[in-house]
């Protein structure tokens, strides 16, 4: 008789007790976490500790940890020109309970505070030296090198899916193949920037991606500030400009617009409107 592998439990932790895993990381990274900081998320929680460091402990399927591991942060942590907080160390261990694992990242405190939800509702104040720096640490970010693959809603991202998130959105005639592969965030939106002064935090997706691929992911959390999407897309003009920043646009606007779509999403009539243009301007171009 074969046995069938149960299928993981849902957890969402910003509900799910975590003491006992907030216990172990404190003794296993030999830290105290300030429970006053705590910040807690569908599949992560984060909290200070007393050497002024932060610690984010994410759960993760054993399904959902491909080939290159789960060392986002770790891995990033030797990126050249990238504004983000110096990696410290970790901790990761099996659940004895469930099909999962956990892992712990300890870093240093960010210069400043998140800007805001990943999809943001209100344009937010940002100086030009901070949209200076954002802009070198993503260009220098694709000059790095890097055997991973970007893992965007902890998919690997692959020419098939491209093509099949594009197409079974868009049922026009488009050559969907992507000429250039970069290293990429993979989940660049701003809830993982910190301002006034910019850092780039998270980097649990992040690997090679279409061109484009971060500027468009951004510029897809901004729609619901129309000014705030133009300010992405002049800022990263040469990615959107590029055939695969092109298909990255339709990619994320396929997201929007998808069977998933929220109806009333204030995103949904922009990314519409901005995905007919791209899709005339590849046909033509």
């Amino acid at each position: 008789m074969t046995h069938s592998v149960s299928a993981v439990r849902a957890v969402d932790l910003r509900v799910e007790p975590v003491d006992m895993v907030l216990d172990r990381v404190e003794r296993s990274l030999q830290t105290r976490l300030d429970p006053g900081t705590a910040v807690r998320k569908r599949r992560s929680v984060g909290a200070r500790t007393d050497r002024d460091t932060w610690v984010r402990v994410e759960r993760r399927p054993l399904d959902k940890i491909a080939d290159q591991g789960w060392n986002g942060t770790e891995s990033a942590a030797r990126l050249e020109g990238v504004a983000q907080p110096v990696w410290r160390g970790c901790a990761v261990w099996r659940d004895t309970d469930d099909l999962v694992m956990w892992r712990a990242d300890e870093t240093d405190l960010l210069p400043g505070a998140p800007i805001g939800t990943a999809v943001l509702s209100q344009e937010p104040a940002l100086p030009v030296n901070w949209w200076r720096a954002f802009g070198a640490s993503l260009d220098a970010l694709a000059r790095n090198t890097t055997g991973r693959v970007a893992t965007p809603d902890t998919v690997t991202i692959t020419q098939d899916l491209v093509t099949e998130s594009i197409r079974g959105v868009f049922t026009h005639e488009i050559d969907t193949t992507v000429e250039r592969w970069v290293p990429a965030h993979a989940d660049l939106n701003w809830a993982n920037m910190s301002a006034p002064a910019f850092s780039l935090f998270d980097w649990e997706d992040w690997g090679n991606a279409p061109q484009g691929l971060d500027a468009a992911t951004l510029w897809a959390a901004s729609l619901a500030v129309p000014a705030l999407a133009d300010r992405v897309r002049r800022e990263r003009r040469h990615d959107f400009e590029s055939r695969d920043g092109k298909l990255m646009t339709l990619f994320v606007c396929s997201k929007i617009l998808g069977p998933d779509a929220h109806p009333e999403d204030p995103r949904i009539e922009p990314a519409r409107h901005r995905a007919r243009q791209v899709i005339a301007e590849l046909q033509t171009g």
